[in-house]
C-alpha cells in the first residue's frame, strides 16, 4: 500500500485459496467462511498479513476475532471510508474495532511506540513475519539499502542485536487486544 491509495493485489473467493504474502492487509468476510473453522482460518491468515474481519455480528463477538490474531473488525454496513480507514490503521500498526466498541488501549508498548517512526514499525512488523530485506523492500516500495538503514536504526533504538531479538521486540511490543 502506498500513501496515494490502496492497491488490491488479489481477490479470493474461497477460504481454500492460499493467503498472499505480498498483501499488507486482508479483508475476510465471515459469511464467506465455513461455519466451523472460521477462527482457525483467520488465525492462519494473520500469520502472514494483517487481517480485518468484516461481519454483521454484534460488537461483543469481535473480541474472539481479535484474540485469534485479527488486527481489526468492521461491520459490513460501514461506509467505504471506514473500510479504507481500517486498512490504513492496521497497516500502520493500530487495531480497529467496531465504532460502538472501545478500542484496545495500546497497540504498541509505550517504549516501542514512542521510539520508532511509522516506517520503522512497518519494517519491524515485516521482519517479525519472517520476510527478508529484499521482500520487505518490494512490499514497502523502497530499496533493500533503505531497509538495511531502517533495521540499523531500529536495532539502535531498541538496543537489540539480531533478527531474533528484533522479532521478539515486535512480538512483545504488539498487543493483540
Amino acid at each position: 500500500m502506498d500513501q496515494a491509495g490502496i492497491k488490491v493485489v488479489s481477490a479470493r473467493t474461497s477460504s481454500d485459496d492460499e493467503a498472499s504474502w505480498l498483501a499488507d492487509a486482508t479483508l475476510i468476510d465471515t459469511d464467506a467462511l465455513p461455519p466451523f473453522g472460521e477462527l482457525e482460518h483467520i488465525a492462519e491468515t494473520a500469520k502472514c498479513t494483517q487481517v480485518i474481519v468484516v461481519n454483521d455480528e454484534p460488537p461483543c463477538e469481535s473480541a474472539r476475532f481479535l484474540r485469534v490474531g485479527a488486527a481489526g473488525v468492521i461491520n459490513k454496513r460501514d461506509p467505504a471510508e471506514r473500510v479504507v480507514d481500517a486498512i490504513r490503521s492496521v497497516t500502520s500498526g493500530r487495531n480497529v474495532v467496531p465504532a460502538d466498541q472501545e478500542p484496545p488501549t495500546v497497540t504498541w508498548t509505550d517504549a516501542v511506540g514512542r521510539s520508532l517512526s511509522q516506517r520503522e514499525m512497518q519494517v519491524l512488523r515485516q521482519i517479525a513475519r519472517g520476510l527478508t530485506h529484499g521482500q520487505i523492500a518490494t512490499r514497502l516500495g523502497i530499496s533493500p539499502h533503505t531497509v538495511d538503514t531502517y533495521v540499523k536504526r531500529i536495532r539502535a533504538k531498541l538496543g537489540v542485536g539480531n533478527k531474533a531479538e528484533l522479532t521478539r521486540a515486535a512480538l512483545l511490543g504488539r498487543l493483540a487486544g
